[in-house]
């Protein structure tokens, strides 16, 4: 089996807001980690552990403080603003926002809003063309063509986030960071734009970094999942592997956070709770280590072995309840 070709390699980044002042936040702590062209990478955590600032930072909607982000040969953290290879970066990668309210221009039709990255790259050779792009594009999404003359105020929630994915695919990119696209959603919605998502990954062959807080949903999308706490990646593995073996405590809390439908199971059950000040502040290293195959926690040097005997035991548990 060949090894997977890497599309995007971060090393050591951070991100540092304020720094040197009192009210500094270290959003991301010297994270590392390869997004495999083609699969979709599911980067959780709770509010404030930094995964939309890992996306912005990714896409250069925020300058990195340090560290290097190797996108077809280029550390994207080093060019600069207006240079080709900027410009050639910002077409391949693009990005769908959370709030489809929020980040479409209220005073632009459709058709411009969709049409605006195809104008910046030149990417229609007449208005005719460009019409007949953008007619595809709200095809593509499950949207008419006669939507093209609207307004967004005249759409739903949902219709909104199908024309910012439209306006995504509109230049024709490689890489999608999809930052919460379904969280302002109603949940009736929220399956149909992920199997939107899904469906388009497919004919086009995009790769994916979704980021989300909804763990079940991130397991339906998601080839690997990445767990996100405080700034840094706690846990990074296969879906099936996150979600069935999970290894951090932190990950563990969040999982059993996750309702059962079973009402007198949930009734009793209580969720794991988890301490960053107790489980990290002593002073130790720690680094995202393969403690299984393919399975990275982040861990001091006198924890891996108990990490790793966790997920023996973990796997030959499983294996041996199959086999029952």
């Amino acid at each position: 089996m060949s090894e997977p070709e890497v599309l995007l390699s971060i090393r050591n980044l951070v991100q540092t807001f304020n720094p040197g002042k009192r009210n500094e936040v270290k959003a991301i702590q010297d994270i590392s980690f390869d997004i495999y062209k083609g699969e979709t990478l599911g980067l959780v955590g709770e509010s404030g552990s930094g995964k939309t600032t890992t996306g912005r930072s990714l896409i250069r909607l925020y300058q990195p403080t340090s560290g290097e982000i190797m996108y077809a040969g280029n550390d994207i953290a080093k060019l600069k603003h207006g240079s080709k290879a900027m410009l050639d970066f910002r077409r391949k990668v693009q990005m769908i926002f959370q709030d489809p309210y929020a980040s479409l221009d209220p005073r632009m039709k459709v058709q411009d809003i969709i049409a605006e990255g195809i104008d910046v790259h030149h990417l229609a050779k007449s208005e005719q063309d460009r019409e007949q792009q953008v007619q595809a594009l709200l095809e593509e999404v499950g949207l008419n063509a006669s939507h093209a003359t609207r307004y967004p105020h005249e759409f739903s929630g949902g219709q909104r986030q199908r024309i910012g994915i439209a306006r995504a695919l509109a230049v024709q990119p490689e890489f999608i960071i999809a930052d919460e696209p379904i969280s302002a959603l109603d949940v009736s919605i929220q399956a149909q734009v992920v199997n939107l998502l899904k469906d388009i990954q497919d004919r086009q062959g995009l790769t994916y970094l979704f980021i989300a807080h909804d763990l079940s949903m991130v397991k339906y999308i998601s080839d690997r999942i990445a767990v996100m706490h405080y700034g840094r990646l706690v846990e990074l593995a296969s879906a099936d592997e996150v979600y069935n073996h999970p290894l951090h405590p932190y990950t563990q809390s969040l999982l059993s956070a996750i309702p059962v439908p079973d009402p007198s199971l949930e009734r009793h059950r209580k969720p794991i709770a988890y301490s960053a000040a107790e489980a990290e502040d002593d002073g130790k290293q720690r680094d995202l280590v393969e403690v299984y195959p393919g399975h990275f926690v982040f861990a001091s040097e006198d924890e891996v072995a108990g990490y790793q005997n966790a997920a023996k035991e973990s796997h030959g548990t499983q294996s041996v309840s199959q086999e029952q």
